[in-house]
């Protein structure tokens, strides 16, 4: 009888998910803060031109007048919390909700760990928004994520950290569901006939996990504008 794989145990899916969130954080933050000053930028005055005319022209003009701004606001990782969550949730949504299909499956138990995650997220994305842009507007009037914090908190209580939570939802939860059943399904797609998923080379699965992205931000996109209006 072949031996059966030893499924992982939690803590090390725990600080594997926390490792690939420093990653995903130090590629994707200088992207992030370009998208949240387009998504955010004021309207012009008539006859007057747009702050930022597009995505390299804001990148340009971020490099030049502020370079730690590409690299220097952290926020909050949501991936070492929904790496381990989303195993537990795939099993109980598998065996009590989506008995018929595997892809359904995966996609409610994403969408459950992007609830999860939103815990985290939501102030999390409302310090990083507002620091991403103070910067943009000439003004400093938070010195960093701390005191960011602390002020919120001070003008509006726990509702002025956690604004924007239900826009959080709306984007997290489908595109968590949407990322997690197109890297299964790209992932089996690209394993060759008679090997397993855990054969895989990390070049296809960073291909799978690349692509799901794309399928997880098309989604999340709409919703992510809104939610960086009304938290900023």
């Amino acid at each position: 009888m072949a031996e059966q794989p030893q499924p992982i145990s939690p803590v090390k899916n725990f600080f594997a998910g926390g490792f690939g969130g420093v990653c995903l954080v130090f590629v994707g933050h200088p992207l992030d803060t370009i998208k949240v000053r387009l998504q955010t930028q004021p309207k012009p005055q008539p006859g007057q031109p747009p702050l930022y005319s597009g995505t390299f022209d804001c990148f340009r003009k971020t490099l030049v007048g502020e370079v730690l701004s590409l690299c220097g606001t952290a926020y909050s990782s949501d991936t070492g919390v929904f790496l381990p969550s989303f195993p537990t949730c795939c099993v109980v949504l598998g065996s009590l909700l989506f008995p018929w299909g595997r892809y359904p499956q995966l996609f409610a138990a994403g969408m459950l760990s992007g609830v999860f995650t939103t815990v985290i997220m939501a102030p999390g994305e409302r310090i990083k928004c507002l620091l991403q842009i103070q910067a943009a507007t000439g003004e400093t009037k938070y010195s960093g994520s701390l005191d960011c914090a602390k002020q919120l908190y001070r003008e509006a209580g726990i509702r002025g950290v956690y604004k924007g939570t239900v826009l959080t939802l709306m984007r997290d939860v489908p595109a968590s569901g949407m990322y997690f059943m197109t890297y299964e399904w790209l992932k089996n797609s690209l394993t060759p006939e008679g090997k397993s998923v855990s054969d895989l080379s990390v070049p296809r699965i960073l291909f799978a996990g690349g692509l799901a992205g794309i399928f997880n931000w098309a989604v999340a996109i709409p919703p992510d504008v809104l939610k960086s209006r009304f938290q900023t």
